[in-house]
């Protein structure tokens, strides 16, 4: 599961830009120029994600972006817990139930799942483990 979502970057009449996903439509913001736009969109991104979560939604596939297109990464720790939020969701397993298998209560696996809660990876792997998933990271070449 690689979530790096392409955007749409679109200079408005007044000199700002607007960012928009194309998988995600419920994300948009702006900002006065290209740099703070980009730095919004990350956080426009998890909100949105985490939008996905509280509404108890399957997390958009990312689409490829097109040349020349921009993309948002998400960061690895929200990436990890998005994982977990899919797998959870493809074996229909609770967070009460997850919980016991691992040995936490279900407001512990709530706060493995808050994208804005700052949880242990480690936890998160174990989760992921019991699920039959692998948490991998990738280090690659700044662009």
């Amino acid at each position: 599961m690689k979530l790096v979502y392409p955007i749409d970057l679109i200079k408005q009449d007044d000199g700002s830009f607007l960012v928009c996903f194309p998988d995600i439509p419920e994300a948009l913001t702006d900002g006065e120029t290209k740099d703070e736009a980009l730095s919004e969109a990350v956080d426009c991104l998890i909100a949105a994600l985490g939008g996905y979560i509280n509404d108890r939604r399957d997390i958009p596939v990312p689409s490829l972006p097109k040349p020349g297109q921009e993309a948002i990464i998400v960061p690895p720790l929200v990436s990890a817990k998005l994982a977990l939020y899919q797998a959870m969701r493809e074996t229909q397993i609770t967070r009460v139930a997850l919980g016991k298998r691992i040995g936490v209560s279900e407001g512990a696996v709530r706060r493995l799942l808050d994208l804005d809660h700052k949880s242990h990876i480690g936890q998160i792997d174990a989760a992921l483990s019991l699920l039959g998933k692998r948490l991998v990271v990738e280090v690659q070449d700044a662009a």
